[in-house]
């Protein structure tokens, strides 16, 4: 199969397997999804939803967070590692949001890039699952998987990013995104496969006799 007949195949065995894609992450609104995706940097979305229900009784929108202490922030995140620059980014990002949105996020990739605390994959999930808006967030592991289903040669999140959207329709974006997260988390982990193991890799190389070098 050349790439495009590939990229085809995986869109509908992913749809056949994950034929509904909830948003992995407990959130209410534009806000608590954003703070949640934030805590999740490094840390596996379960224990995530273990912590926010605690975080968001201290405060679950930017005008009350704003208002609280660091320290107090830090506190209940610990669990979620990085909690010193998470609790620092959560309180600065309330105080922006408060003074320069009127307390809303702001549906705009640049604008949430700017935000203390949100890079271009914080703020890509929050377009794509907030708003609706067609997007690709790629962490490690799906620029991982991507190589190993030979979608991309990128060297980086952000070529493998580009070459999927140049792969897959527009309208699939967001719904992609979360199948290969579903599918990586439980077939095709970091450890649990190395390009020869997981069902859709031995699908689609049915001959392939070497492990994949994943490019990090």
């Amino acid at each position: 199969m050349i790439k495009k007949e590939r990229a085809r195949y995986i869109a509908k065995y992913l749809d056949k397997l994950y034929p509904e894609t909830p948003v992995p992450l407990d959130h209410k609104d534009p806000y608590t999804l954003l703070i949640a995706v934030l805590l999740s940097a490094q840390c596996t979305d379960v224990r995530v939803n273990q912590v926010t229900p605690k975080l968001f009784e201290l405060a679950d929108n930017p005008f009350g967070m704003a208002k609280k202490r660091v320290a107090s922030i830090r506190r209940i995140i610990r669990p979620c590692g990085l909690s010193p620059r998470k609790s620092q980014a959560i309180s600065d990002l309330s105080k922006i949001l408060v003074g320069q949105y009127a307390g809303q996020v702001p549906a705009c990739m640049e604008a949430l890039e700017a935000l203390p605390g949100v890079g271009h994959k914080t703020a890509s999930v929050v377009m794509a699952q907030a708003f609706g808006e067609p997007s690709f967030p790629v962490d490690t592991h799906i620029h991982r998987l991507a190589q190993r289903w030979k979608l991309t040669s990128g060297k980086n999140v952000v070529q493998t990013e580009r070459d999927l959207k140049h792969l897959f329709p527009r309208l699939s974006w967001n719904r992609l995104h979360l199948q290969i997260i579903f599918f990586g988390q439980k077939h095709c982990t970091a450890r649990g496969c190395d390009g020869r193991q997981c069902p859709l890799c031995k699908e689609l190389f049915p001959n392939r006799k070497t492990p994949v070098k994943t490019l990090k």
